[in-house]
């Protein structure tokens, strides 16, 4: 299962039963939004000299008075600075954190690593004693692994196993971000970043409408999935072009979702990807039905937690990830939040003094940025401790330019116009293909950081951030991009 971040809340959906392939929209959380500006091809040239000029025209207006500003943009061969406003500030970067944890990635390991999930046995053919998966944090693992899994299994004449385990992060529960909102972690773009991840820990839930005054329906995609939950349906169908009021509540107490509000009988299904439980129990669970299918009878079957055992056992298979570019790829292109806690987790070492953010400080100090100009809490940007100057995000740029991997950096981000979370900005504008950049959102924020190629100018990396705004998402996201339009006419004059 596949959930790519593009937009607001609908999902485009095609594929089958525990084998399906989402393209998912998103609520405003740490992800990005389509926005709208005017096209505009013309030649609008800025000098060099009237940019200060031109940018605080731009947010010298009554509207943005309020706002928290934070903008950096230089020339990438000398270094020099074009603008700046208050760029030695803290901003909340939402999604821009995808930069940091990714450049931190790209460096420890090489393009092509894979994470490799290991499946140990012990005992004889055709029956084994012990079956045991260890989770090694692979963000891309899905169902049709685990099934062609099973098939494999049976070729190898395997039909019964006493012991089924699955081993999964070092505690139970610890993977869900203590900074990230309640209200977020029911959903897919905020799910648990353990060991043992399927289908990126999240699943399907569809809502229909039927007669007027009826109960929506309620479909899951998993079947396995949906018996972790329990649902409290208080939706009722409502006449045709009635509003729109359907909401989902998560009790933290038990894993109960209550559903209220209407759906109009003449609209569309409503679809939300829905956080999965527990995701090792959802793993095991999996596991085991495709095991089964296969006719391998399974006598008793657990989640571990921090066994790290394999004391007498044998290596039997192993599954292998995408290629780490590629998980760099979907985190920074789609603003995809489980692969960038997942790359995250990759950078823990077998010491316990350091975290997994102390090791990415350390690797970016290395790189040659300072430590002081941000403070992370999190490896998505989707907690709103995260605190970054543009300062640091223009650094980081410039820095990853001189590196071996830079091609793969660069190219891992969204493009004008083209594809990924800017897909559908930029269009028809000066800008469309010549920004490559890494968005990012969050209720009264929006960022904007990346390299940009003027038509008749040398390249430049800039960021661009706002907080405290009380304007929509997507009225910020406009006014980011007239920014970055004017950067792309820049001139020497």
């Amino acid at each position: 299962m596949n959930f790519y971040y593009l937009g607001l809340k609908k999902i485009g959906i095609f594929g089958c039963i525990l084998s399906f392939t989402f393209t998912f929209s998103l609520p405003l959380k740490a992800n990005e939004v389509n926005s709208n500006i005017n096209s505009d091809r013309r030649d609008m040239s800025v000098c060099e000299t009237d940019l200060k000029q031109k940018i605080d025209e731009i947010l010298n207006t009554e509207k943005l008075r309020r706002s928290h500003w934070g903008i950096l943009v230089k020339k990438i061969d000398d270094q020099s600075t074009l603008y700046e406003l208050n760029s030695q500030k803290y901003f909340i970067p939402a999604s821009n954190v995808k930069l940091f944890t990714t450049a931190a990635a790209l460096i420890k390991f090489d393009p092509n690593y894979q994470i490799k999930t290991p499946i140990y046995g012990s005992g004889s053919y055709p029956n084994l004693t012990i079956l045991k998966v260890v989770g090694k944090g692979d963000p891309t693992l899905n169902s049709q692994q685990l099934e062609t899994l099973a098939k494999q299994l049976k070729l190898k004449g395997i039909q019964r196993i006493e012991n089924l385990i699955v081993e999964d992060s070092s505690f139970e529960h610890q993977s869900i971000n203590p900074t990230w909102e309640w209200e977020d972690i029911q959903f897919y773009y905020a799910t648990s970043s353990n060991k043992l991840i399927l289908n990126e820990n999240a699943v399907v839930l569809t809502l229909t409408s039927q007669e007027v005054g009826e109960n929506l329906t309620i479909e899951w995609s998993d079947p396995i999935a949906a018996k972790q939950w329990t649902v409290d349906n208080q939706t009722i169908t409502s006449e045709e072009n009635s509003p729109y009021s359907v909401s989902i509540h998560r009790s933290f107490e038990r894993p109960l979702l209550t559903i209220t509000g209407s759906l109009a009988s003449n609209s569309e299904p409503d679809i939300f990807g829905i956080a999965v439980v527990n995701s090792g129990k959802y793993f095991l669970d999996s596991l085991q039905f495709y095991l089964e299918k296969e006719g391998i009878t399974i006598m008793n079957s657990e989640v571990i937690y921090g066994d790290n055992r394999t004391d007498n056992l044998t290596k039997i298979i192993e599954i292998q990830s995408n290629p780490l570019q590629t998980i760099i790829t979907n985190a920074n292109q789609e603003s995809h939040n489980l692969y960038a806690e997942s790359l995250l987790n990759l950078l823990v070492d077998d010491t316990e003094e350091n975290s997994n953010i102390d090791n990415l400080k350390q690797i970016l100090a290395q790189l040659g940025l300072e430590a002081n100009l941000y403070h992370l809490k999190d490896g998505s940007g989707l907690s709103r401790h995260n605190l970054v100057t543009p300062t640091a995000l223009v650094n980081l740029l410039t820095l990853m330019i001189q590196t071996p991997d830079a091609e793969i950096y660069r190219n891992s981000l969204a493009v004008g116009g083209i594809n990924g979370t800017l897909k559908n900005r930029f269009k028809d504008t000066v800008m469309e293909g010549k920004v490559q950049a890494k968005t990012g959102t969050l209720s009264g924020s929006s960022s904007l950081s990346g390299y940009i190629e003027p038509a008749n100018y040398e390249q430049l990396a800039f960021s661009i951030m706002v907080n405290q705004s009380n304007l929509p998402a997507s009225e910020l996201r406009n006014i980011i991009d007239q920014i970055v339009i004017n950067l792309g006419h820049l001139k020497q004059c």
